[in-house]
């Protein structure tokens, strides 16, 4: 069974991948679909008859197909592509994409490690794309959608620069500045009995409006009716554009998520079949595609999947 998100990202109920893999191979099971592993592909060769696959440490011959429909993945190295560059595709070249941020100059902000803020924007400096929604601050930067949304969106511009960034986190998730400065003079308004350390704006986590106080200089003694203008200003500069130094990305093991890929522009988009070889197809993030979050990765792959096998005739 699957689960829709709000925003349309689709999940198992369960929440496992391998739930995912039990689903295909009992289909698999019952189609009659032959599945051989241990069995890479080293070579595609175009033959009358068809395509012909050279395997890996192949004893037999090799074998003959009608159709063969590519749905190796993404590569995370360019030379994982070359067999299918030298059937004469373009190839955009691969980079990582979906990755959380590591912040090793920002000891201060990683001890907040567990701490979820949701939601927030999120942007680059220098860059034009914005995140949103919750982000988690880890043990080695920040992670979260927030966050991941513009490790797709800026793949290419972060991989130039070498994974070296600056980050702004807008935790009141509100583009207007003059809004946010509204909020708290309302709170000073309201509530100015009160120190700043026990009246939190927009509901934050105590640990994180702790820090952003002392990040702030500001005494967290200070009563909200002693604010004044410099502290209102303060304040407000650090909720909507607080400031964090990336410096390299952060995974487990490997990325899971690659951009670049065959290119778009050699494939028929109606039917996944190759413009430079007929009857070759293909399918999933062998693609130039690559979605912000891994529902909108299994979606595109199950899509073309269905486009190649059903409108493709496979």
């Amino acid at each position: 069974p699957l689960k829709i998100e709000a925003d349309g990202r689709i999940f198992p109920e369960s929440d496992s991948s391998q739930s995912i893999i039990d689903c295909f191979l009992k289909e698999a099971q019952q189609l009659g679909v032959a599945i051989q592993t241990r069995r890479g592909v080293r070579q595609l060769e175009q033959v009358p008859e068809g395509w012909r696959l050279h395997f890996q440490k192949q004893v037999a011959p090799a074998e003959t197909y009608d159709v063969v429909l590519v749905a190796t993945g993404g590569s995370p190295k360019l030379q994982g592509l070359q067999w299918l560059a030298d059937l004469g595709h373009r190839i955009v070249p691969p980079v990582p994409s979906l990755f959380t941020f590591n912040m090793p100059d920002e000891p201060e902000v990683r001890q907040l490690m567990g701490i979820v803020v949701n939601p927030v924007r999120t942007r680059l400096q220098g860059a034009p794309w914005q995140g949103e929604g919750p982000l988690l601050v880890t043990h080695w930067g920040m992670s979260g959608p927030a966050v991941l949304q513009l490790s797709a969106f800026g793949a290419r511009w972060l991989a130039e620069r070498q994974y070296q960034a600056t980050l702004e986190v807008n935790w009141a998730n509100e583009p207007n500045q003059e809004r946010v400065a509204d909020v708290l003079r309302q709170i000073a308004n309201e509530q100015g009995a009160k120190q700043l350390s026990n009246y939190r704006p927009y509901a934050l986590p105590d640990r994180l409006w702790q820090f952003l106080l002392q990040k702030s200089g500001l005494p967290k003694d200070k009563r909200w009716s002693e604010l004044g203008k410099k502290g209102l200003h303060k304040l407000t500069a650090l909720l909507t554009g607080d400031a964090y130094q990336m410096r390299g990305k952060t995974t487990f093991k490997e990325e899971f998520v690659t951009c670049g890929g065959v290119d778009l522009a050699d494939v028929h988009p109606t039917t996944l079949e190759s413009k430079v070889c007929p009857g070759l197809y293909f399918a999933g993030e062998v693609l130039d595609i690559d979605g912000i979050t891994g529902g909108y990765n299994f979606q595109a792959a199950w899509t073309t999947a269905y486009l190649a096998g059903q409108l493709g005739g496979l």
